[in-house]
C-alpha cells in the first residue's frame, strides 16, 4: 500500500487499516466480559495511553532503535506474529489457560496492557507502520508530526469504540462475547501466520 504523507485521507486510511479499531472491539469484549462498566472504561483507558505511548516511541525513535541494534523490520514481522498466534490460542481455547494467567487477567493493568494495548492497537504492523511512514531520510519534521496526529486520530477512533462496546455486550450478552472470542481468536491465528509468513519472505528474499 503505497503512502503518501501530503494526503491526509490516505495516511488516516493506512493506519485505520493496521491498527483496525474495529476488530479490537471484539478482542475487547472477550478480555473484559468478567468486568462491569467502570472497570472497563478504566481498561480502555489504560490501553489507549499505553498503545499512543508506544507508537509514538516508534514514531521518535524506532528508526533508530533498529538501525543501532541491527535489527531488520521483517524481524518485527516474525516476533508479531508469533506473540498473536499465542494469544489467538488463548481465544480460542479460554478454559484451557494456566492459572496464573487467569489471575494476573483479573488485574485491570495487566489486561489492558495486554493483549488490548500490545499488540491489539499497538501490533507489530503498526509499530512498523509508525517508523516506515515518519523515515527521517524521506519526510520532514512536519510531515512526521502530521502523521503522528493522525495516527493519534485513529487510536482516539479506537478509545471510542471500545467505550461503546458495554452496549455491545449487553446486546450480545456473555455467550455473545464468547462466540465472537473464538472466532476472532481464529481469524487472528490466520493474521499471526501471514505476518509470520511474510517476514520470512521479506528477511529472506524469497
Amino acid at each position: 500500500m503505497e503512502f503518501s504523507p501530503l494526503d491526509p485521507l490516505s495516511t488516516f486510511v493506512f493506519f485505520f487499516a493496521v491498527i483496525d479499531p474495529i476488530g479490537t472491539v471484539p478482542v475487547f469484549l472477550a478480555v473484559t466480559q468478567d468486568y462491569d462498566a467502570r472497570a472497563r472504561r478504566r481498561i480502555a483507558m489504560i490501553a489507549t495511553l499505553v498503545s499512543a505511548a508506544v507508537l509514538l516511541f516508534f514514531v521518535v525513535g524506532g528508526e533508530l532503535l533498529l538501525s543501532a541494534m541491527n535489527i531488520p523490520l521483517s524481524a518485527f514481522q516474525v516476533a508479531g506474529g508469533v506473540v498473536m498466534f499465542l494469544f489467538a490460542l488463548t481465544m480460542i481455547f479460554g478454559e484451557s489457560k494456566p492459572e496464573e494467567e487467569v489471575r494476573l487477567a483479573r488485574r485491570h493493568s495487566d489486561r489492558a496492557i495486554f493483549p488490548l494495548a500490545i499488540p491489539s492497537i499497538a501490533s507489530p504492523g503498526s509499530m512498523l507502520a509508525a517508523v516506515m511512514t515518519t523515515e527521517n531520510a524521506r519526510y520532514s519534521l512536519s510531515e512526521q508530526i502530521n502523521t503522528a496526529g493522525i495516527m493519534l486520530s485513529v487510536v482516539f477512533i479506537t478509545l471510542v469504540l471500545m467505550l461503546a462496546s458495554s452496549w455491545i455486550d449487553r446486546v450480545i450478552g456473555r455467550s455473545g462475547a464468547s462466540v465472537v472470542s473464538r472466532v476472532m481468536g481464529l481469524i487472528l491465528s490466520a493474521v499471526a501466520a501471514t505476518s509470520v509468513l511474510t517476514g520470512i519472505q521479506t528477511f529472506f528474499e524469497l
